[in-house]
């Protein structure tokens, strides 16, 4: 069965998502559209690239996370040489080794730019700062003076795993200057309604991905102290755009998948833990098909407004 897809970000707690991605595949169902913020976006683009669920799973688990961090050298190797390149670069590590792996991994399914693909099968979100705008991509790049089919996913998919303050910023150069983009999650952590059209009408079931319970099961932040505050103020900044879209009619085609006690940018994470984030986005995902209206319906009638009609789903 042909489906859209919508993953969240989450940074390393996206193992769940692969775990997730392995059911809907083994159930027989295809990805015909996909999109994503972050490690949603990661997910989207080897999805788009025809990696398998085991083919990711491994790529994955061989990598040494570590090693996709790269802090700049120093002549000083003072500490506090680390929070002075903080300031001046506005991110811990560099991400070019980040940007590099996702080229390698990409460019052996021979994807390189979003020319390789079939036109608006993946779109990625990510935060343009100067401006103040969600850039959706390829699409809004046309707005930069920039040839939306011959840009490189691998770079697209480094802005919108740009975690802030984490990884630096990727300038992106416009023919008025630079601009300043970061992860996507900052502006839309789960783009849940892109593939709508204008009248919120979706041309083929879709499937999103979310890293949390649902709004109703989620318990309160406690804040006592300034980074307890600073967790609290990007986590709403993250889900406030998102969580307007969000309402009960929306909730029936979304996997949530609770995993808020992991880390995000624990990049020395055990494999245990890795196996622990897949099972729990396996099981969600068997709970989920068991009441998502589309499940086992092979050949349903489903109303495509783009087409002025009726199409079937196969």
């Amino acid at each position: 069965m042909l489906i859209d897809g919508v993953f969240a970000g989450g940074g390393l707690k996206g193992f769940a998502l692969v775990g997730a991605y392995q059911v809907l595949e083994e159930k027989g169902y295809r990805f015909q559209r996909v999109a994503g913020t972050s490690a949603g976006a990661l997910l989207a683009c080897f999805i788009a690239a025809g990696y398998t669920g085991k083919e990711i799973e491994q790529m994955m688990q061989e990598e040494d996370l570590g090693a996709l961090l790269d802090p700049r050298k120093t002549i000083l190797p003072l500490p506090f040489m680390k929070w002075l390149m903080l300031y001046w670069r506005m991110g811990l590590y560099q991400g070019k080794a980040l940007e590099d792996w996702f080229f390698e991994k990409l460019s052996l399914k021979g994807i390189y730019t979003f020319s390789d693909l079939p036109a608006g099968s993946l779109k990625l979100v990510a935060s343009d700062l100067t401006n103040g705008k969600l850039i959706v991509l390829p699409d809004d790049l046309i707005h930069y003076g920039i040839e939306p089919e011959t840009f490189s996913i691998a770079r697209a998919l480094r802005m919108s795993c740009g975690i802030p303050f984490f990884f630096e910023p990727v300038k992106l150069r416009v023919p008025t200057g630079e601009t300043i983009v970061v992860d996507g999650g900052v502006l839309s952590n789960f783009p849940m309604w892109l593939f709508d059209d204008a009248n919120g009408k979706r041309e083929r079931p879709l499937i999103g991905m979310k890293l949390s319970h649902p709004k109703e099961e989620m318990v309160g932040k406690e804040i006592k102290n300034a980074l307890h505050l600073f967790e609290a103020l990007f986590s709403t900044m993250k889900n406030a755009h998102d969580e307007r879209y969000i309402s009960r009619k929306h909730e029936k085609d979304i996997i949530f998948i609770p995993v808020e006690q992991y880390s995000a940018t624990q990049f020395n994470m055990e494999d245990e833990q890795k196996d622990e984030l897949m099972q729990i986005g396996r099981q969600r995902t068997n709970q989920f098909l068991q009441t998502w209206p589309y499940a086992n319906q092979s050949g349903k009638i489903f109303m495509s407004h783009s087409e002025g009609g009726m199409r079937k789903v196969i």
